[in-house]
């Protein structure tokens, strides 16, 4: 073969022919047609752009004059002395593929003719040859409206998708399979659109029906039911590879991960449109507000999907480690996106141009940095409408509770002595605080103007915040207001005076790195201080004293910082220690800071947390004088308790305050419960400006790269969004664009998806890569029939699922013919309907529902099968096979942690959540049959299914058979099966033919 290329008598041959065919001039060889693509297909990945290999440039027309290291490259109609053309002809070149016989000829006819130039560079991605796609490439264009083809007599039927399918099958003369059996057809549909069997009762009920439209109603039906959210649930997760933990070393659960799955159950019950349900799962956060532009919790969770994937929260040392290690973040999280939403593997262009698909380098970088400011991790999701009502309902109460504690306790101050009327005087110089919280008036919290969250362990007990120093704390809203001049303020009450560094009040940035706070014990033992941000506002206060009183009794502490710097210490009204000036105060902007009790800083840190009891505490936007802060102490000291102001109270008080107090039990723990409420979601922060990054190096930086699109993909808009804009303007550009309807790749891919899902195999074969190395589609006219009319009924998926499973193709058996399979092996062309066996959730699940057992509970919690613990800082899942209602709901509500394996699902293929699972694996191993027939599930069904029947048939073995069989298989026993079946249920037991039933093909398989 080597001989045949270099043979001059072959290429004279080939030469004489591509002269003729070109009408006898060989001068009409055009170079953006013939010879670039030949050149962009077998030369440029090596002789191009500034490292060529041997210093030679193919790309350009000066490149190709210059020519390399070993000298000129080309000599114009002299191809026999030309270099390349050498290294072409004697096989050298290209080294790992020689060209054909037709394409040296080719490459000698235009060097001959004069070796004219076309479009400089050579853009590589113009056309698509025979090794990588172009610009042209099928996907890419826009979706045709397809005629519908002729009807062909292949299966009468007026549907478009038989017209499609029949047409292809009469060019390869091939007849259709006759329709299912309705009991099939029926079991098909079932499984197909709910992931359960039908019941023994729905079957008979379909048989019997004799309505001209009997299908189109069973479809309906089944499309309405919330089963059918569970089931196609788990294609979209199998997509997104949603898992419950983070995997890699540590594996940390996300016990908040659960509110994703079960939002995109209910998007998909509820018909969202898909291109709804796209831009949601991107910038939901963004897209969906409340009327006061507060993002709704259905918007958060939805964007879980951008965090579903793994993540190393492993956190090295060096700053190149960490930055690599961001760059793998943002390769998943491209590859997610664009695979998903788009069939297209863009991730794979982050070291280099993409090797088969038009995607280049910046490309990637492109959708890379419209997603940089996405990181990850549990999120408030409120209902701000039903929290708002809860709240003012409680501020109502609170308004009333305060009213009347507040009077009984100036008359037990009053009764106790002291000058009231002047310390009247100097409260009324106080303004009203930023915010305060006094825990001190009954044993429900008391919020005061900014709403406070108890987190951890944190508790109100005996009217004070109690505070463990292992978990708990408090914090608030950000704060509505700037702060700069304040004063911080709490009574308190320590467990132990020997504890070091935890906070009492702290003003914070919301992400911790700069706070103001009153800490006690830190820098020297037994002594308060003025805790900053890398000590940069703190100095010693010189106090003489260590404290001796906290421990035993209620001190009062209060920090003044004024604007210029001063910063001052009292405690129980009285200045301790000395005064001094720092050179920067604190400034923090409106909505950008909140106040903690209880923890110096966020994050959470041990050494960070307070042990002991807050009664009361208040920040001021001023800086208080002395006066003041010894008239608030007196203000709040000494603290009554609950019992003794409730004893003072008058009768109409008592009753007023007991309403009240019922009231705030009444909405408190709703209010908690609905304040509490997680979603692992995005948590955005400010976008990164993004660069080119050389070889995929984050230390070997180029251009700055804005966010944008792919260059190869409608719609060819500029964003306008800068490099450094913010992430919300990037964000929901990306939303856009990828769901716009110019947009090819976006209705095309989903529609192969659900394809795939109907009929086994997509009419493109890669779900997941709808470019070159996909390959081509075996309908395509079908596809962009689809396609178009999913876009036109507003991308609905339930009317594309009915307009799939409505059509004569799907409905037909599934016998095998031999004729066919000569022909078309594979079914490509589907002249039957494959026979597929169930997915590993879909047998657990009709496992449950045949014995009786399944728990049809909708969404919630996910349960766990497995025993977590933790080792040596990494989290550990070990399999048990738990038993109880709570662990029998279908099996999505498994809890998916990666390294939480189940060994009968992982048996029967179920998914890594690792990775992306677009297409499932279906293996047949021996480790199925002995996990089917041994596991403790298994045999645990088995009882329960032979007890399912002891109650429903409970007259003769016979009829506990035949019930047997119509519930597992979908239809009565042969006289031989029923027979063969009483035998050996008399000879050995009930549950042992269940169990029998459990483990047959007929109850394995769909056809």
């Amino acid at each position: 073969m080597q001989f045949w290329f270099r043979s001059p008598l072959v290429i004279s041959w080939v030469l004489a022919a591509l002269f003729f065919s070109t009408g006898g001039s060989a001068a009409e060889i055009d170079f953006d047609r013939d010879i670039a693509p030949l050149l962009a297909s077998h030369c440029l990945d090596c002789h191009s752009g500034p490292a060529a290999k041997g210093g030679l440039d193919l790309s350009s027309r000066s490149g190709l004059e210059k020519g390399g290291e070993s000298g000129a490259a080309i000599v114009a109609r002299k191809s026999a002395t030309s270099l390349v053309f050498a290294r072409v002809r004697d096989g050298e070149m290209p080294p790992k593929k020689k060209l054909a016989a037709h394409e040296t000829a080719l490459l000698a006819a235009w060097i001959d003719a004069g070796a004219k130039w076309g479009t400089d560079p050579i853009d590589p991605y113009r056309i698509s040859t025979s090794t990588r796609a172009g610009r042209d490439w099928w996907s890419l264009q826009p979706v045709k409206v397809a005629a519908i083809p002729e009807d062909q007599d292949v299966f009468s039927s007026s549907h478009p998708i038989d017209r499609f399918i029949g047409a292809k099958l009469a060019e390869a003369k091939l007849a259709p399979s006759p329709p299912a059996l309705r009991r099939d057809l029926i079991r098909r549909l079932s499984f197909d659109l709910l992931g359960l069997p039908p019941s023994p009762e729905a079957i008979e009920a379909f048989e019997n029906d004799k309505r001209a439209d009997a299908y189109e109603r069973l479809v309906d039906e089944l499309l309405a039911s919330r089963h059918y959210g569970e089931r196609w649930a788990r294609h979209w997760l199998d997509v997104a590879h949603f898992g419950e933990s983070n995997g890699f070393e540590y594996d940390r659960m996300r016990p908040h991960a659960w509110r994703y799955r079960d939002w995109v159950i209910e998007a998909l019950n509820s018909d969202m449109p898909y291109d709804q349900f796209a831009r949601e799962q991107i910038a939901g956060d963004l897209l969906r507000r409340d009327a006061k532009g507060r993002p709704t919790r259905e918007g958060i969770i939805a964007t879980g999907f951008l965090v579903a994937g793994a993540f190393d929260d492993l956190k090295p040392a060096g700053d190149t480690m960490r930055a690599i290690m961001r760059q793998d973040e943002m390769e998943e999280l491209v590859a997610s996106v664009t695979q998903s939403f788009l069939g297209l593997t863009a991730n794979c262009a982050r070291c280099h141009d993409h090797k088969f698909d038009p995607i280049k380098q910046t490309d990637y970088y492109r959708i890379a940095a419209a997603l940089s400011g996405v990181q990850r991790g549990d999120r408030e999701v409120i209902d701000h409408t039903l929290v708002d009502t809860l709240r003012a309902e409680q501020m109502a109460s609170t308004a009333q509770v305060t009213r009347i504690t507040d009077a009984v306790r100036a008359r037990l101050r009053a009764s106790m002595g002291g000058n009231e009327q002047t310390l009247a005087q100097i409260l009324a110089t106080i303004p009203e605080p930023i915010a305060a919280w006094n825990f001190a008036d009954s044993e429900t919290l008391k919020t005061g103007k900014l709403p406070l969250h108890l987190r951890g362990g944190a508790k109100v007990e005996s009217g004070a915040l109690v505070l463990d120093g292992e978990t708990a704390y408090a914090e608030s809203d950000p704060l509505p207001v700037a702060t700069k001049a304040k004063t911080l303020l709490a009574s308190v009450k320590l467990d132990s005076l020997d504890q070091r560094a935890g906070g009492v009040v702290s003003l914070q940035l919301l992400d911790g790195n700069q706070f103001d706070a009153i800490v006690y014990g830190e820098q020297e033992p037994r002594r308060w201080m003025a805790g900053s941000d890398f000590f940069k506002r703190t100095k010693s206060l010189a106090i003489p004293d260590a404290e001796s009183a906290a421990a035993e009794r209620w001190v009062t502490v209060a920090m003044v910082y004024s604007a210029e710097g001063d910063v001052t210490f009292y405690r129980d009204g009285v200045q301790v220690g000395d005064s001094y000036r720092t050179e920067k105060p604190l400034e923090l902007e409106a909505g950008k800071s909140n106040i903690l009790l209880g923890l110096r800083h966020s994050p959470v840190a041990k050494d960070r947390l307070l042990q002991g009891k807050i009664a009361r505490a208040a920040v001021y936007g001023v800086p208080l004088s002395r006066e003041q802060v010894a008239a608030l102490d007196k203000n709040v000291m000494p603290v009554f308790t609950t019992e003794q102001i409730e004893k003072e109270m008058t009768a109409d008080e008592r009753a007023t305050y007991d309403r009240a107090q019922a009231s705030l039990r009444n909405v408190s723990q709703p209010l908690a419960l609905l304040l509490e409420q997680k979603s692992f979601a995005i948590t955005p922060k400010s976008a990164e400006v993004t660069h080119l990054l050389l070889r995929g190096n984050p230390q070997n930086k180029a251009d700055v790269i804005a966010p944008q699109g792919l260059s190869a993909v409608a719609p060819h808009v500029d964003w306008k969004v800068a490099a450094d804009s913010s992430d919300e303007a990037r964000r929901l550009a990306l939303a856009h664009w990828i769901t716009s309807p110019e947009n090819p790749l976006f209705a095309r891919t989903m529609v192969n998806r659900v394809w795939q899902y109907h009929f086994g195999r997509g009419l493109v074969e890669t779900p997941n890569d709808l470019g070159f190395s996909g390959g081509l589609p075996t309908h395509p006219e079908l596809l962009d029939y689809l396609a178009h009319q999913f876009a036109s009924s507003g991308f609905r998926l339930k009317s594309l699922h009915k307009l799939m499973v409505t059509s004569k193709t799907y409905q037909q058996a599934s016998l095998s013919r031999a004729d066919c399979i000569q022909v078309d092996a594979d079914n490509k062309l589907l002249w039957r309907m494959s026979p597929r066996r169930l997915d590993a959730e879909s047998l657990r699940d009709a496992m449950l529902l045949s014995s009786g057992q399944l728990n049809t509970q909708y969404g919630g919690e996910s349960f766990h099968d497995f025993r977590p613990y933790v080792h040596k800082s990494s989290q550990y899942y070990e399999p048990i096979d738990p038993v109880g209602a709570e662990f029998h709901r279908r099996s999505i509500y498994r809890m998916w942690a990666r390294g939480g394996r189940s060994p009968l699902l992982d048996t029967f293929d179920c998914p890594d959540p690792s990775t992306a699972a677009p297409r499932r694996a279906s293996t047949t191993t021996p480790l199925q049959a002995l996990s089917l027939l041994n596991s403790s599930f298994t045999l645990r069904m088995a009882d329960s299914f032979a007890s399912r029947l002891e109650k429903e048939a409970p007259a003769s073995v016979e009829q506990q058979v035949e019930r047997a069989f119509l519930i597992a298989y979908g239809r009565a026993p042969s006289a031989a099966e029923l027979a063969a079946s009483v035998t050996f249920a008399k000879h050995n037991s009930l549950s042992l033919l269940c169990r029998v039933l459990l483990n047959s093909s007929g109850f394995l398989y769909v056809y």
